[in-house]
C-alpha cells in the first residue's frame, strides 16, 4: 500500500496555542472520535475524516477507551489508521474512568483501573504510548490521591507524555492540584469540559481555577451533539445516532425545546429566518465561542460523519 500523501501547506491552515504553562501546542480545533465515528461500519468515512483533519492542520486526535460501538472500537479504528499517519505530528489522547468492563476494576479511578484501562488502549491502538491520558471523570469514592497518583505513575512509566482530568467541578479540579503540588507528582496539562452556548457553568465553576493553575482547557460537545446545527431544524433524520437513541423522546421534547430557543420564538422552521444565505452556518457560530474564547488555551474538540459541519476548514462538529 502507497504511503499516505498529505497537504505540504498543512500547518499554514491551522492556529495552534500553548497548553497552559506548558510547551506544548494544541491546533485550535481538534478531532474527537468520540460516537458516530467509532461506529461499526463507519471505517472509511474515519479514515477520511482523519485524513481531511490532518490535511487541515488539525494534529490533535482525542479518544477515550469506552468509545465507540462496541466500546473500545474507536481506538482500534484509529489504530489501524494512524499506521499510515505520522505519528511524531500527531497529539494522541485518550482516556479511562467510564465504565468499560464488568466487576470493580473496570471503572472509575483506581489505580489498578486507570493502568490497566491504558494498557488496553495503547494495544487497540498499537502504539507505544499517548501524549496526553485523562482521568475521565472524577470518583466519589477513591481517594483523589490514589488517581492523581496513578496519572503520575502512567507518565514516569512512558505510557503518557502528559496527564489530564475531565469533568472536574471546579473545587474537585483544585483538590487535584493541591494533591499534586504536595506529592511532586506529573503537574496536569489540561482540563476537558463541556462547553457550548447551552452549557456555561465552566465560565464560572473551572475557568478561576484552571487560570489560577495555568492549566490548559479544551472544550467538548461545542455543537451539543449536534444540536446547535442545522442537521435537527426539520426534527430528527431517519439516519442520526439521535433518531437510534432509545433515549429519542427525552432528546426530541431537549432538541425542540433548544430549537425554540435559539428561534427566539421567531418561527416554527428557523432555516431562513436563522441564517440568510449570506450569513454564517450554526456551527459556525457555536464553534466561534469557545475557539475565540479571551483566554489563549482553549480549544474546540469534535468530529463529524460529515452531515453537521462539512465543506469548512479548520472547523468540526461533535462525535
Amino acid at each position: 500500500m502507497a504511503a499516505q500523501k498529505f497537504a505540504e501547506d498543512r500547518y499554514e491552515k491551522m492556529a495552534y496555542r500553548r497548553c497552559g504553562r506548558r510547551g506544548l501546542k494544541l491546533p485550535v480545533v481538534s478531532l474527537g472520535l468520540w460516537q458516530s465515528l467509532g461506529e461499526s461500519g463507519n471505517q472509511q468515512v474515519c479514515r477520511k475524516c482523519c485524513y481531511y483533519a490532518f490535511d487541515h492542520g488539525i494534529t490533535h486526535v482525542d479518544l477515550a477507551n469506552n468509545y465507540g460501538l462496541p466500546p473500545g472500537n474507536s481506538e482500534t479504528v484509529f489504530g489501524k489508521i494512524v499506521k499510515d499517519m505520522p505519528r511524531d505530528e500527531l497529539i494522541i489522547s485518550t482516556k479511562a474512568g467510564f465504565y468499560m468492563w464488568p466487576g470493580p476494576y473496570g471503572d472509575w479511578g483506581s489505580k489498578k483501573n486507570l493502568v490497566a484501562s491504558l494498557d488496553q488502549s495503547l494495544r487497540r491502538m498499537g502504539l507505544d504510548y499517548v501524549d496526553i491520558f485523562y482521568h475521565h471523570r472524577p470518583d466519589p469514592e477513591t481517594p483523589i490521591e490514589e488517581t492523581m497518583a496513578a496519572l503520575d505513575l502512567i507518565v514516569r512509566q512512558g505510557k503518557a507524555l502528559y496527564a489530564g482530568v475531565s469533568n472536574y467541578p471546579g473545587a474537585r479540579f483544585a483538590d487535584a492540584v493541591n494533591v499534586i503540588r504536595q506529592h511532586d507528582w506529573a503537574p496536569l496539562l489540561i482540563h476537558q469540559a463541556a462547553y457550548n452556548m447551552f452549557q456555561r457553568r465552566v465560565e464560572t465553576d473551572l475557568l478561576p481555577h484552571t487560570d489560577r493553575e495555568s492549566v490548559g482547557v479544551i472544550a467538548f460537545c461545542p455543537l451539543d451533539q449536534g444540536k446547535l446545527t442545522d442537521r435537527y431544524l426539520d426534527g430528527l433524520p431517519a439516519d442520526s445516532r439521535m433518531a437510534r437513541n432509545p433515549n429519542r423522546g427525552r432528546l426530541v421534547r431537549k432538541t425542540e425545546g433548544r430549537r425554540r430557543v435559539g428561534q427566539g420564538g421567531a418561527s416554527e422552521r428557523s432555516g431562513e429566518s436563522a441564517r440568510p444565505d449570506d450569513g454564517p452556518a450554526c456551527s459556525d457560530v457555536d464553534l466561534a465561542r469557545p475557539a475565540r474564547h479571551e483566554r489563549a488555551d482553549w480549544r474546540v474538540e469534535g468530529g463529524a460523519v460529515g452531515r453537521q459541519h462539512r465543506g469548512r476548514p479548520g472547523s468540526a462538529a461533535d462525535g
